[in-house]
């Protein structure tokens, strides 16, 4: 099965080697360690919306219906000293500029003093998310796992989720520093603590593949002047 198809039927697929040992050791030297779980606001670094415009966009641009836009991007940062757990969700919500209201928008929500917003359900599935590793991953230090084909499911109650865990394929997305993780929003996943000495570095970077209506605006944009850490 090819990459489109892979994505396409199960929501996700790995690319390896996206990044060489060398590349990964610089960008983690760069980034350092994240802020509590994850530190915000990744597009605002040179280097990230420079990769973020180029190599990783060019992962997901056949896989959406416009040139993908960076829209968001976190770093995690999995190590003894900042470890969780994340229960089975999808991924529903924009990071805007301000809350406006606009039909079909909503709710809104306030995560970290930025205002969040569930956008209709046809522009989730016109977004992609790129999750690059900087460590290898596994069980032991919290890789994440996902419900195969729970992207084509809309957007799910409590309930269907707990359903979805009876009867969908649980995969562990195990993969080597360097290689991409690229995923559907509305696919459903989780990540265990960490039982490992090991971190676990990821680089999660989101793509859209459509425009906002006025006078939303994105968050982060890498349209703006970005500024180094």
């Amino acid at each position: 099965m090819n990459l489109a198809s892979h994505l396409d039927t199960h929501g996700f697929v790995i690319v390896p080697n996206v990044l060489d040992e060398y590349a990964c050791q610089a960008l983690a030297s760069l980034l350092g360690d994240a802020n509590g779980a994850g530190t915000r606001g990744m597009l605002r670094i040179r280097e990230v919306a420079a990769l973020a415009q180029s190599l990783l966009a060019d992962l997901v641009r056949p896989h959406l219906p416009l040139s993908p836009r960076p829209v968001r991007g976190i770093y995690f940062d999995k190590r003894p000293g900042t470890n969780w757990l994340v229960a089975w969700h999808q991924d529903l919500t924009l990071a805007l500029t301000e809350q406006v209201e606009v039909p079909a928008f909503g709710p809104w929500s306030i995560k970290e003093g930025v205002p969040h917003v569930q956008p209709p359900m046809m522009m989730l599935e016109q977004m992609l998310a790129v999750r690059l590793h900087l460590d290898d991953t596994d069980a032991d230090n919290g890789a994440l796992r996902v419900l195969s084909g729970t992207h084509r499911l809309g957007r799910l109650s409590p309930d269907a989720i707990k359903g979805c865990r009876e009867t969908c394929n649980e995969v562990l997305c195990e993969a080597k520093a360097g290689d991409a993780l690229v995923m559907r929003p509305l696919l459903l996943h989780a990540s265990s603590r960490s039982t490992s000495a090991r971190r676990r570095r990821v680089l999660h970077i989101e793509f859209a593949g459509f425009a906002l209506p006025e006078p939303l605006e994105w968050h982060e944009s890498p349209c703006q002047r970005p500024i180094s850490p």
